[in-house]
């Protein structure tokens, strides 16, 4: 059977279908039921006036770099987590930015190639829930979808969901997307401290001592590179990283 005139059904809003707009052409599961339908209206009309939180050169960039793992080229690491929440602060962003950068140094030492790092962070709102309600002492309300919907309080209050939390979920990604450009970019992310972070790992955690000779190793690597004088002090690509961002 010759299948090579066959194409697969297309699906709504992709290859050249593809519009801003199109994705709402594609079914959307996992939505609440906003109590008043104008005022959720007017918080995306106003969405949709402010600047972009990420921009067309960051994410060619990192279609690039996703194509260099597709090729073998490079590892991929995600991590973050489930869901974000607005109580966040700077220090917990730095510490989970500070936990994917020491993994990425173990892993680029340990597979020889660049590792691209993708944190689920700055916009990880919501919370997709098998069940439209939730039910405790015999009282049913919504149940909670995450910060960028209703709150996690058990009040009716509470779980009602409101638009303006999409424009709170705005304004928090861009604070976080902005903190996180600051550090990996302005010295926080250098080789030598994520090196040292694990190091410190090692010796305080028992967990940490079954990596002690692979930290050995980067150690040696690291004072290697030194020797000849490349380090931090004298080139950015060991003082900056790119990081990026998804949901």
């Amino acid at each position: 059977m010759d299948t090579s005139a066959v194409s697969p059904p297309s699906t709504p809003g992709s290859g050249r279908d593809w519009s801003p707009r199109s994705w709402r052409d594609c079914p959307a599961l996992q939505q609440p039921e906003w109590p008043d339908p104008v005022e959720h209206q007017r918080v995306l009309d106003e969405l949709g006036t402010m600047p972009p939180l990420v921009f067309a050169g960051e994410a060619r960039q990192l279609t690039d770099q996703l194509a260099a793992v597709a090729r073998g080229e490079a590892f991929l690491l995600q991590a973050g987590d489930c869901a974000e929440s607005f109580n966040t602060s700077a220090d917990s962003i730095r510490d989970r930015l500070r936990v994917i950068l020491q993994m990425a140094v173990v892993l680029t030492y340990y597979t020889g190639v660049p590792v691209v790092k993708v944190g689920r962070i700055a916009g990880q709102f919501a919370k997709p829930r098998s069940s439209e309600t939730e039910t405790i002492d015999g009282v049913e309300l919504p149940s909670f979808r995450g910060h960028i919907i209703n709150d996690i309080g058990f009040s009716r209050e509470d779980r009602t969901p409101d638009p303006r939390r999409l424009l709170t979920a705005y304004n928090r990604a861009a604070a976080t997307l902005n903190l996180l450009r600051a550090f990996t970019k302005g010295g926080f992310a250098a080789l030598s401290k994520v090196h040292q972070w694990n190091r410190e790992f090692v010796a305080a955690s028992p967990a940490g001592r079954r990596y002690e000779d692979l930290a050995d190793e980067i150690d040696r690597a690291v004072q290697f590179m030194e020797a000849c004088g490349i380090s931090s002090d004298t080139l950015s690509e060991l003082r900056q990283v790119d990081f990026y961002t998804s949901h």
